[in-house]
């Protein structure tokens, strides 16, 4: 917020606000992590309005070669990055395929090659991407100077300090709808002015349900959430909770607002995404329906909005519109990632690494549904003492989820034989 300059996503502020393309021009766009859920759809997002934004370079891990081609062809990109390297022959061939003739954009292709795409010429990164791996792509883009559209939420949640540290005021747009919707509500005041944070959970597929009765939730059960369309690795989050934990934490580190000041309501019809509370008993909320292109678009577009960016709520139909509390016993991912937030450095990381080595296993077959949350609480109480504060590296990042995710898989092979035997 304005009188905050701790604050990571600060909507008083207009980063960049000087420029041609936040006058009304053509502004140029990277997006990484193109094929997935906020790829696709934000994609859209640029192809309704072309006079508003051009693409120039996209970025995936490699598993929709074609869906990747084609977007590029479509956008007309200048470079496509794939993060694995074995599949480039068969992205050549595929925009080969599509541009016939014509030159084909430069391909770049290995781990590295979302990171040095966030750093190309361009206004704006939409950092797309699943899970942790997204960290490096977002300092890049930092350190380039871009306006970061942040939609990876793990890079803030693992790489906190790192990401505070390079960010000028400004220059961070959230996209998560939650996140969105407190950067928006938060234009109502002043930090000082902010009693709480509001986040809003849908409650997920299992609301209601005791920890006993998840103990039978099957992988397709988990994978039907009630209003989202997600990847596997976040419908999981949201089924857990661990998803509205991890942005608890994000929460905080954007709006240097303190852990006991950010509570969790369960929202079932995911109408209003957050809210904030400020000292005199008002509440701002921000509503739409449950659609990812209205955040898209204001990170993409910020400071204006994209007029007809997603449909608004049809006011002339009857709506009942609930509110719970969080039940913390049969989900108790959101208390966890509290402490694991309090307790700073490569804690996060660490939460953020097993869970997702956990989510892999119960997808596989090898872990309970709750046995995730419950190995995750096991990995973070054995790591013991974080790296914290200025002293945090990207090595110290790396090293820790690195343990994590072997510490993890050990405990999810034994849980397995202790099951079996």
């Amino acid at each position: 917020m304005s009188d905050s300059p701790d604050s990571l996503a600060d909507p008083h502020h207009r980063f960049g606000a000087a420029t041609a393309a936040d006058s009304g021009g053509l502004r140029d766009i990277v997006i990484l992590g193109s094929t997935g859920s906020i790829g696709t759809q934000a994609i859209d997002v640029v192809l309704r309005n072309p006079d508003r934004f051009r693409v120039t370079a996209l970025s995936a891990a490699g598993g929709r070669i074609e869906l990747l081609a084609e977007q590029a062809h479509r956008l007309r990109v200048g470079a496509v990055a794939l993060a694995d390297r074995d599949k480039a022959p068969a992205l050549r061939e595929a925009l080969s395929a599509r541009y016939g003739a014509e030159p084909l954009p430069e391909i770049l292709a290995g781990p590295d090659a979302a990171t040095e795409v966030a750093a190309s010429a361009c206004h704006t990164v939409l950092n797309g991407i699943t899970g942790s791996i997204g960290l490096a792509p977002t300092l890049a883009a930092l350190k380039a100077g871009r306006v970061l559209a942040l939609a990876n939420k793990e890079s803030l949640i693992v790489g906190g300090p790192l990401v505070k540290a390079l960010a000028k005021p400004g220059q961070l747009v959230p996209v998560d709808s939650e996140h969105s919707a407190l950067f928006q509500a938060l234009m109502g005041g002043s930090r000082g002015e902010v009693s709480k944070l509001v986040v809003t959970a849908s409650g997920g597929p299992f609301r209601g349900r005791t920890k006993e009765q998840l103990a039978t939730v099957t992988r397709a059960q988990a994978l039907a959430h009630p209003t989202w369309e997600m990847g596997p690795v976040i419908s999981i989050n949201s089924a857990t909770l661990v998803n509205k934990g991890l942005e608890v934490i994000e929460a905080h580190l954007l709006y240097d607002i303190p852990f006991e000041r950010i509570e969790v309501v369960v929202h079932p019809q995911s109408m209003i995404h957050s809210m904030v509370e400020f000292v005199d008993g008002s509440t701002l909320a921000q509503a739409s329906p449950p659609d990812m292109r209205m955040p898209i678009a204001l990170g993409l577009g910020w400071p204006h909005r994209v007029p007809g960016a997603a449909p608004g709520i049809d006011w002339t139909k009857a709506s009942c519109w609930e509110f719970f509390p969080l039940d913390e016993e049969a989900f108790p991912s959101v208390s966890l990632a509290r402490h694991v937030g309090s307790l700073g450095g490569t804690a996060p990381a660490v939460f953020n690494a097993a869970n997702e080595e956990c989510v892999d296993a119960f997808l596989n077959g090898a872990l309970p549904f709750t046995g995730i949350v419950d190995t995750v609480a096991e990995v973070v109480a054995e790591h013991g003492r974080p790296v914290r504060g200025t002293s945090l590296t990207v090595a110290d990042v790396l090293e820790a989820e690195t343990w994590a995710r072997a510490r993890a898989r050990e405990l999810a092979v034994k849980a397995t034989a202790e099951a079996r035997a």
